[in-house]
């Protein structure tokens, strides 16, 4: 089971990330460590208290940890590897209708989080044996959707907000991360694409971890809607982060 102090440091994350006022294009922002704490908290209980290996994505998808609070939390995955059935939600007020929060009841799929803990699946079988050496997290604990004159929404990644929400935005999250990376006692952490390897050198600087990054698993990169598993695979053997 995960330590305390991490708990301590994802709770002060969603106080501190939920009182930010962000102007546009962010129309919407959904903070799921507000209204599905209780699924992350499940998924944390699952966490070794020392991990040798972080996985760090960029931020919650519309359709995986929006919907159940847990990192790349594609609903089947959720359930079916990581044995979680039942989350409390309590949907945000502010929702655009496109981008309704159903918890475990959602029924689309998130790609990339499916691609990812598929591979994790197919690499140790279960869950435990994933968590003895790895965690999965998310640098940024919100979601954002711009909204067009149409009324029409899409998902915002934080790179795209204005430079003043951008700064304060990863203030708050630099000093989480590096203060998660440093309980965990972990050797290396590495980005679920090029931001969020970004992020890590730049809050963990003087750490002494490694930090490197795999291929986004998102269909929007065309190098991952082919082999996506086995070219990841051999990124991670290649670095040193697998055997």
């Amino acid at each position: 089971m995960t330590n305390s102090h991490i708990l301590e440091l994802y709770e002060g994350l969603r106080d501190e990330a939920g009182r930010l006022a962000f102007s546009q294009p962010a129309a919407f922002v959904y903070n799921p460590l507000r209204y599905a704490w209780d699924g992350f908290a499940q998924y944390l209980a699952k966490c070794p208290a020392r991990a040798r290996v972080v996985f760090v994505g960029m931020n919650p998808g519309p359709w995986g940890m929006a919907q159940t609070g847990v990192p790349f939390g594609e609903v089947g995955a959720v359930k079916n590897f990581l044995g979680i059935h039942e989350i409390r939600i309590v949907p945000p007020e502010n929702v655009h209708p496109s981008y309704p929060v159903r918890g475990l009841e959602c029924g689309r799929s998130e790609v990339s989080g499916r691609r990812l803990w598929g591979l994790f699946r197919e690499r140790f079988g279960s869950s435990g044996e994933f968590f003895r050496e790895h965690v999965v997290l998310n640098y940024c604990p919100l979601l954002f959707l711009s909204q067009s004159e149409d009324g029409r929404a899409r998902n915002l990644t934080p790179d795209k907000l204005t430079k003043e929400d951008r700064v304060k935005l990863f203030g708050v999250c630099d000093s989480c991360l590096r203060g998660v990376v440093e309980s965990f006692g972990a050797e290396y952490v590495v980005g679920v694409g090029a931001f969020a390897e970004g992020r890590a050198i730049t809050a963990l600087d003087g750490l002494g971890v490694r930090v490197s990054r795999i291929l986004h698993p998102s269909p929007a990169s065309p190098a991952s809607n082919h082999d996506w598993s086995g070219k990841v695979s051999q990124q991670l053997t290649d670095k040193g982060v697998w055997q």
